[in-house]
């Protein structure tokens, strides 16, 4: 089979092969960037929170006609009722523990700051910026945060502030990658720093492998681990809990917890999403990810299947229109076998033609998406598979048609219109 036989039927149909080839081209170019996005998406997704994640749900309430907490006294009270409904929720049967909290990996809400090794430095000239967890000495246990150095909070170790309290906190405990990042030659248990740019320091006594911080969007990956737990129940009108239920008691645990605050308080708004799981929370926070991820994989399939019909349809026409000319073929030797290639051939070398244009405009799109959506660079790879995805998918549409033009009989030949 020789090619210039090929190249000159395809000079005769000009149109067609450049409305086939500009069809993989673009269909390569966005498939190889759907197929990245739809990683990055999946990646962001399972991305470990650094918590044990099973049997725990958040408590988040509003007292009705609480103290304002802007003076000792009121702030006290405020405290008193916070200790009253983690005894409350401590007392269910189904729960194994609990703590009070600002936030929760993925909640969305956060307390952030910097880290500094010298006092005074603004949160725009720290050596890091970090996410805050409050927590008592149940934090660490209730989260199922892992800690691999140092030591846990204690009781006496805890103390209460209110809401718009800016004092830092005497003791800390952060995590690998922020003590990584601030103390690079290791050993950041017992060392000082500073958040916040104030001047009072707060000593690390702990560290643990890992937690995430709050947000999932963009504006927080440069510190997604970079969080700095500190031993405060932090005092205002309303509070979160976080509870961790006893093995397959969750359900129960969570059924229980509006009755058990009600009867401490039933001054109080506890609404429907008042008691939520953590896969819940997870679901939420990454909603729009996982609907990227679908929608980039539906394009996908649309333009597979709409350039694999493109082939189909075209190369029938072609088989249609060269009926005649098949059948002389046949007539003088040629077996199925060779007319079944010499389509698959010509598919091949349009699909060839149009796969080099499709990684030009891959890798424009690419640095395009980078430039004005902050995506990370195309590792090489997804051309590759790309490439090999629509040279195969080329393949695989021309076989049909070029199969039935293969049984074209010589007789063909012989006919006249």
């Amino acid at each position: 089979m020789t090619m210039p036989p090929i190249v000159a039927a395809l000079r005769k149909h000009k149109a067609g092969v450049v409305l086939i080839a500009l069809q993989i081209a673009l269909t390569l170019a966005i498939v190889c960037n759907a197929t990245f996005i739809i990683y990055t998406r999946v990646d962001h997704v399972r991305r470990p929170t650094g918590m044990d994640e099973n049997n725990l749900f958040m408590v988040e309430q509003q007292w009705v006609g609480a103290p304002t907490g802007d003076d000792k006294a009121s702030l006290q009270k405020l405290d008193v009722m916070q200790r009253e409904d983690l005894a409350a929720l401590r007392a269910l049967p189904d729960v194994a523990s609990v703590t009070p909290t600002d936030s929760l990996p993925l909640l969305n809400s956060s307390w952030n700051g910097s880290a500094s090794l010298k006092p005074g430095v603004d949160m725009r000239s720290g050596n890091a910026r970090t996410t805050y967890y409050f927590g008592d000495e149940h934090f660490l246990a209730t989260l199922g945060v892992h800690l691999i150095a140092g030591r846990d909070f204690t009781a006496a170790d805890v103390v209460n502030k209110g809401f718009r309290d800016n004092s830092q906190p005497d003791i800390v405990i952060v995590t690998k990658a922020l003590a990584d990042k601030l103390f690079p030659q290791g050993n950041a248990v017992g060392k000082v720093i500073y958040l916040n740019g104030d001047n009072k320091p707060s000593t690390i006594i702990g560290e643990v492998a890992r937690l995430q911080v709050p947000s999932v969007d963009s504006w927080a990956s440069s510190f997604v681990w970079n969080a700095t737990i500190a031993p405060v129940r932090l005092n205002a009108n309303f509070s979160r809990y976080v509870v961790r239920a006893k093995p397959g008691r969750m359900q129960a645990a969570m059924r229980a917890v509006p009755g058990a605050l009600y009867a401490v308080d039933p001054m109080r708004v506890l609404d429907d999403d008042s008691v939520k799981s953590f896969a819940d929370i997870r679901a939420e926070a990454y909603r729009a990810d996982v609907g990227m991820a679908v929608l980039m994989g539906v394009v996908c399939l649309i333009l597979l299947a709409v350039t694999a019909a493109g082939i189909v349809g075209l190369t029938s026409f072609w088989v249609g229109q060269r009926h005649r000319q098949i059948g002389v073929r046949r007539a003088l030797g040629a077996r199925k076998i060779d007319i079944l290639r010499y389509f698959q051939l010509e598919n091949l070398l349009i699909a060839g033609t149009g796969a080099v244009v499709g990684i030009v405009l891959a890798i424009g799109l690419n640095m395009l998406l980078i430039r004005n959506f902050e995506m990370d660079r195309m590792p090489i790879v997804y051309v590759l598979a790309g490439l090999a995805v629509v040279m195969v998918l080329g393949q695989a549409a021309v076989f049909v048609p070029a199969r039935r033009a293969s049984n074209v009989p010589p007789v063909v030949a012989t006919r006249t219109v």
